[in-house]
């Protein structure tokens, strides 16, 4: 994928700041990749309900994949339906 930005997200989780930070980020790239530390969380639930939180604050523009503990997000240029 071309033009993709890497970020950690570690013990603090996911707050709104790494949120508005995303937000910024998605200004330069078309898509993010997201590296969940040993800090952040092993429980596969929780990184999806993280992905899906995500997902909800970007809006409906963006998608989500989950590939083993890394979140990677992405920004169409319509709406998708499919996560």
């Amino acid at each position: 994928m071309a033009n993709m930005i890497k970020m950690h997200l570690g013990k603090k989780g996911l707050t709104p700041e790494f949120i508005e930070d995303i937000k910024v980020r998605f200004k330069q790239a078309e898509s993010v990749r997201i590296g969940l530390l040993k800090s952040s969380t092993r429980d596969r639930e929780e990184i999806k309900q993280w992905a899906d939180k995500i997902k909800s604050e970007l809006g409906e523009k963006y998608t989500y994949k989950i590939i083993g503990f890394t979140i990677v997000v992405r920004k169409w240029r319509k709406a998708r339906n499919k996560t």
